[in-house]
């Protein structure tokens, strides 16, 4: 039998884990742990935060010890870059998994979420635009069959829900607040990274966009098969943001394919996702669940 890696991503908003052997998948799976619940106003990760996100460790960690894993990466990503704080956290973890966080910049985020989306796409038909939406920052890659471009910008669906929209459902004014800074960060992206206005394809990564997409089908139950590779349409990502947006969170829980721990959070992922779409004129959206931990797990091979 070929051996397993664990891949671990302590993110803003999830912590998941991944074990495989780079070529098949044994288990995944995920926790919305919240780990930056509030470190954009105090630069710190709250105690609570730390607890959950431990807690769903030690559960990891059995996970790990019950499939014979013994090479494992943990990484950590813009909440813990954020937080003056993060050894707390970093040596709890430790001591929860055996191996100590590797605090990834925003180029190395995007280099590992990368080689994961593209590890079964086809580089002939690129340049692609790969966008990973997490909790506190987002990642663009552009690149073939290497990263050509990448940039990542503190917008996330964590922090823009925390900074932007302080009501339930969020107000007109808030959204279109929101929206402009999103603008303003790919006018920074087009500067830095000219090369984002020659990909031909745009494919989203993480949970808002594999959210808005089980939104879209209407998934009762999680599948990830009909999530990868599933079509978004530039039209349904409006429609899904629209009716997220315009719905308070009691209402919005009753959509179908929405977990009920990312409900707070979706519309200001959403809006990141359909502003990206306005901007660069995408007409579709490929939704991967090949990211980040794959990218970590094909790193240990």
């Amino acid at each position: 039998m070929a051996e397993l890696f664990g891949a671990i991503d302590c993110g803003t908003n999830s912590t998941r884990v991944l074990i495989g052997d780079g070529q098949h998948t044994i288990e995944r799976l995920m926790r919305i742990t919240r780990l930056g619940e509030g470190v954009d106003r105090t630069r710190r990760l709250a105690p609570q935060a730390i607890e959950r996100t431990v807690t769903a460790l030690a559960e990891y960690r059995k996970v790990l010890d019950a499939h014979g894993v013994t090479r494992v990466r943990m990484t950590a990503t813009s909440a813990a870059r954020d937080a003056e704080n993060r050894e707390d956290f970093f040596a709890a973890a430790e001591a929860a998994i055996g191996v100590r966080p590797e605090l990834l910049s925003g180029s190395e985020e995007g280099a590992l979420s990368f080689a994961g989306a593209m590890s079964d796409l086809d580089a002939a038909d690129g340049p692609y635009l790969i966008v990973d939406i997490g909790g506190g920052s987002t990642e663009f890659i552009v690149g073939r069959d290497a990263p050509e471009g990448t940039l990542s910008v503190d917008l996330g669906c964590v922090r823009v829900t925390e900074k932007f929209l302080e009501h339930d459902p969020p107000q007109p004014e808030e959204l279109s607040n929101a929206i402009g800074v999103v603008r303003d960060a790919l006018d920074d992206l087009t500067r830095a990274v000219p090369g984002v206005l020659d990909a031909a394809r745009l494919v989203g990564l993480a949970g808002t966009v594999t959210t808005m997409a089980a939104v879209e089908i209407g998934l009762a139950e999680y599948d990830r098969n009909r999530i990868h590779h599933f079509v978004l349409s530039h039209a349904a990502a409006e429609d899904v943001f629209r009716t997220l947006a315009t719905e308070s969170r009691a209402a919005r829980i009753h959509n179908p394919g929405l977990e009920e721990g990312r409900a707070d959070v979706i519309v200001g992922g959403a809006l990141i996702l359909v502003t990206i779409m306005r901007y660069f004129d995408f007409d579709t959206c490929l939704v991967s669940e090949a990211d980040i931990l794959d990218g970590l797990i094909l790193s240990l091979r």
